[in-house]
């Protein structure tokens, strides 16, 4: 039994639970985590949207990682920080590694549509990465929301896809975790959020973060086990990231929010092959290249029934659907999504020969 610093006999579940109320009240008091990025560079920008390049410690493979996130949450869920981060993990196992970072628009962009961040924004961006790599082609991995639009652009571009990852990826709109009785009355054409969006023009991030809390019991059951492990220090770190993740939610343009709610949540025009971006017809029937299709066993945000149809719909030959024990958000805050994806994306990437000295 050791003492403390006053003398007092400590036993070690009384330190324990010393140590649990120091910790939160560090969390209470002090200021949120830096998230400081993997090693990176900017290499293109439009707007506000910036396409980062994150080389491989040590490259082992010819074909680069495009990753895709939400339009709807910040970037940097993939790349937390040291030890957790989907992206540091992807260059420590061999990959380049480009992310696209949508941005948070303002008033002036309250204009920009879904055509313009897959055809303007995203799909000018893997030109870029491909031009930057000098690579023959590429691979496109999105998560959440980000993995629908990596799979509209893989549809209707020219660009040398590869292989194309989604994971958690909402593809059928008619179903998901919005009350039945709000996805009724959206469908049928009795509750729109169409006044909503012109009124406030650009979607404020304090709407889209206080609309997730409702939906989502993402932002408030880990506070439960927060109270629970706070002894823990590496939990209270990685939990203090998702915190402030959580509550550092991009704004959202007036006119995308409109296309997103009339386009996928009411008319689920994806999944009936009824879609049209920049003029182009989105059917997931021209998906030809390797798909590798992941969920989730306890994903709260994304039902495994929004991801599946996909895979009857691509013309893929070679393509592998999967379920992972985790959540949404953990799949990305522990870094678990690349080592998910290494196993497929290393048999589906041209891995580099090394010339052997004699």
């Amino acid at each position: 039994m050791s003492t403390n610093a006053l003398g007092i006999n400590m036993s070690p579940q009384i330190k324990r639970e010393a140590k649990r109320w120091n910790q939160l009240y560090k969390i209470m008091t002090e200021p949120k985590p830096d998230i400081v990025p993997t090693p990176r560079e900017c290499v293109w920008k439009r707007n506000k949207t910036t396409l980062w390049f994150h080389p491989a410690k040590e490259k082992r493979y010819e074909t680069p990682i495009f990753l895709v996130y939400s339009l709807l949450n910040k970037v940097y869920i993939l790349d937390v920080g040291e030890g957790s981060s989907v992206v540091g993990g992807l260059t420590e196992l061999g990959y380049d590694v480009y992310l696209l970072d949508w941005g948070s628009p303002g008033l002036e962009d309250r204009e920009l549509t879904l055509d313009n961040y897959i055809v303007d924004y995203l799909e000018n961006a893997v030109k870029r990465a491909l031009r930057h790599s000098r690579a023959n082609d590429i691979t496109m991995a999105g998560y959440c929301l980000g993995g629908t639009t990596a799979a509209i652009i893989t549809s209707i571009t020219k660009l040398p896809i590869k292989n194309l990852v989604l994971a958690a990826v909402p593809i059928d709109f008619s179903i998901g975790i919005v009350p039945d009785k709000w996805l009724e009355g959206i469908q049928k054409g009795q509750l729109s959020f169409d006044r909503f969006a012109e009124a406030h023009e650009t979607l404020p991030s304090e709407f889209l973060y206080l609309m997730f809390r409702m939906l989502s019991p993402i932002y408030g059951s880990p506070k439960i086990n927060l109270f629970t492990r706070a002894h823990d220090e590496k939990y209270v770190e990685k939990w203090r990231r998702m915190d402030k993740w959580t509550k550092d939610t991009a704004s959202f343009a007036g006119a995308a929010f409109k296309q997103l709610f009339n386009d996928f949540y009411k008319d689920n025009k994806l999944l009936k092959g009824e879609l049209l971006i920049g003029g182009r017809k989105v059917e997931l029937k021209n998906i030809k290249c390797p798909l590798f299709v992941f969920s989730c066993s306890r994903d709260n945000l994304i039902l495994e029934q929004q991801s599946l149809p996909v895979m009857e719909l691509v013309s893929s030959e070679d393509k592998t659907y999967k379920v992972f024990e985790g959540g949404h958000v953990s799949l990305a805050l522990t870094g678990a999504f690349a080592g998910i994806m290494d196993p497929w994306l290393s048999a589906h990437s041209k891995e580099i020969l090394k010339v052997q000295h004699n």
